[in-house]
This record gives C-alpha cells, sequence and structure tokens, in this order.
C-alpha cells in the first residue's frame, strides 16, 4: 500500500497546482462521503465503486497506459451493476488482504526500498496464513452479513479515498506525506483501522436498512382477519 502512495505521490509532483487542488478537494470530499454514507446510497455509488476498482487493476497491470485503463473502468462499473453482491463481497475480501498485508509489513518493519517482491519475500510463512484468513472471512461475511460487508467496504474505499486526496493536496505544497506516512507506519495502520471501524459502525447505526416487507404482509393477513371476523358476526345478527 506505501508503494501505491508513492506511485501516487510521484505522479502528483508531475501536475500543476490548480489540478493537484481541484483533484486533491474532489477526492476528499468523495472519499468523505462514501466513508459515512455509502450504504445508504449503495445503488449510486456501488457503479463508482466498481470504476474505482476496475481503474486501479488497469492502471497498474496495463503499465500506466491510459487506453486499457479507461476499458477497466468501463468494464469494473458494469459487472459491478450486473454482480452487485459478488463484486461488493470480492472487494471487500481484497481490500482486506490488503490492510492485513500493510499491517503485518508495518509491524515486521519490511523494506520496501529495494521493491514490492523483496518485501513480500522477507514476510513469514504465517502471515500470509493470517492475511488468507482475512480474505476468506470477508467472503463468509459477504454471503452471511451482507449489509456488514457493504458497509465495511465503503467505509475502506472511502478512507483510501481521504488518504489519497489529502496526499494530493499535501503535495501541493511539498510536503512529502508519503515520507511522513512511511516514517510511522504502525500509527498511519493504526488510524487507517480505526477510520475504518467508526465509518463501518457509523452506516449500520445511522443509514436506513431495506424494507421490511414481511410485517406489511403481516398486517395485511391480520386486517383481512379482522374483515372476515366482521363480516362473520354482521351474517350471524
Amino acid at each position: 500500500m506505501l508503494q501505491i502512495a508513492q506511485n501516487l505521490e510521484r505522479m502528483a509532483a508531475k501536475l500543476s497546482p490548480a489540478v493537484l487542488i481541484g483533484a486533491g478537494l474532489v477526492t476528499v470530499l468523495l472519499g468523505l462521503f462514501i466513508w459515512l454514507g455509502g450504504l445508504g446510497l449503495r445503488k449510486i455509488l456501488v457503479p463508482l465503486i466498481g470504476a474505482f476498482g476496475g481503474g486501479i487493476c488497469g492502471f497498474f497491470l496495463a503499465d500506466r497506459n491510459i487506453l486499457p485503463t479507461l476499458f477497466s473502468v468501463l468494464v469494473g462499473a458494469i459487472l459491478a451493476v450486473i454482480l452487485e453482491k459478488i463484486f461488493i463481497t470480492i472487494m471487500t475480501a481484497a481490500l482486506a488482504a490488503l490492510f492485513g498485508f500493510a499491517a503485518l509489513t508495518a509491524f515486521y518493519k519490511a523494506d520496501f526500498s529495494t521493491g514490492l517482491k523483496h518485501a513480500c519475500s522477507h514476510l513469514p510463512l504465517h502471515s500470509w496464513a493470517i492475511i488468507a484468513a482475512l480474505a476468506v472471512l470477508l467472503l463468509l461475511a459477504g454471503a452471511y452479513l451482507w449489509r456488514f460487508t457493504s458497509a465495511l467496504c465503503c467505509a475502506a474505499l472511502g478512507t483510501i479515498l481521504v488518504f489519497a486526496g489529502m496526499i494530493l493536496l499535501l503535495s501541493y505544497k511539498g510536503a512529502e506525506p508519503v515520507r511522513t506516512i512511511c516514517s510511522k507506519p504502525s500509527y498511519y495502520t493504526a488510524v487507517f483501522g480505526a477510520m475504518i471501524a467508526f465509518g463501518t459502525i457509523e452506516q449500520l447505526l445511522l443509514c436506513p436498512g431495506g424494507k421490511k416487507k414481511p410485517k406489511k404482509k403481516k398486517e395485511s393477513d391480520e386486517n383481512d382477519e379482522s374483515s372476515a371476523g366482521t363480516r362473520q358476526r354482521w351474517r350471524n345478527r
């Protein structure tokens, strides 16, 4: 994750100040919205999340080529709409694995200066087992705790966007925010986790849930029984 942030900071250094400020503000505001209220407007945000995930995959897999990246954005948005639950579940599991990797590399103080592959090779075997367990756990949560999984996915993506937007804004002033994050990886990993936990709980408590159709059906049945009883009493008179 730190390497992704470093790539973002290097790209930001090549952009004009106006673009940096505009992109940074939009990213932060969008991140705050998804972080705190994404669950309430999931139908609108699902294609955006799909486009975001597809864009990230296309950007790195296509070696930063703009046309394949745009194609990945489109494919991601379409798949997210068609396969909403599956997509959100897989996205959440992938994010859980990513955050688990970030936390463990911070705990073992992995060195990314020589590349991601070198840092991964120095992680102990049980760390990879923990990362895999996190992914499997979130896949199961998607099957049995769908609302929780959706809230967790929105909170995680919102947190990522908030951090990305802040990196863009601080890069404009030459503050080198990624270097600051790298100097205290455990601290910022904890901040990440706290923001995700808060966003998940806040959305579960405040964002409206689905309509309780069985309750309406029960009330309708009770009304029908009441009407039938009234008709029966009228006939007995």
